[in-house]
């Protein structure tokens, strides 16, 4: 049963980042794994939407439900796919720098035990891919200010 949390400053305002989260349609375009988006319904409040995620010859379809109080949180569970649960949380907290203060925590478990150790293997990993990869969309979005330069280097 994978579980992280951390907490980042990055340089960009709480909508930015919220925008940013809340844009799933385009997670394929960025997040390494995300093969395939397709998005069931969509409003301000929720979005329910099938992500395909493929490792080599693996791929698998999971629903999630995506929960957006913008711009402070965005919740995602799992509705259906292989695993057994799954359980994601962001926060944007502005800082009085006019960045964010960001936190991200997922749990999730598989239903299968040898992709539960597969991804016990390869999660510390994939989860440092996955949040470089916001990061790096963020930047690409909304430029790179002093202060994430000075805070990357």
């Amino acid at each position: 049963m994978p579980r992280h949390s951390e907490t980042r400053h990055l340089p960009y305002t709480p909508e930015q980042l919220f925008d940013l989260v809340a844009d799933v349609e385009d997670y394929d375009q960025f997040l390494p794994w995300v093969v395939a988006v397709r998005v069931r319904s969509s409003s301000e409040k929720e979005t329910v939407a099938d992500l395909v995620v493929g490792f080599n010859a693996f791929k698998e379809r999971f629903t999630s439900r995506v929960v957006k109080d913008r711009p402070k949180q965005i919740c995602v569970d799992y509705v259906e796919g292989p695993l057994k649960y799954l359980h994601n949380e962001w926060t944007f907290d502005r800082a009085a720098d006019g960045g964010s203060k960001v936190h991200f925590s997922v749990d999730f478990a598989f239903k299968s035990r040898l992709f539960e150790s597969l991804a016990g293997a390869m999660f510390d990993r994939a989860l440092r891919r996955m949040t470089t990869a916001f990061e790096q969309r963020a930047a690409a979005l909304y430029g790179i200010s002093k202060s994430s330069a000075q805070s990357a280097a």
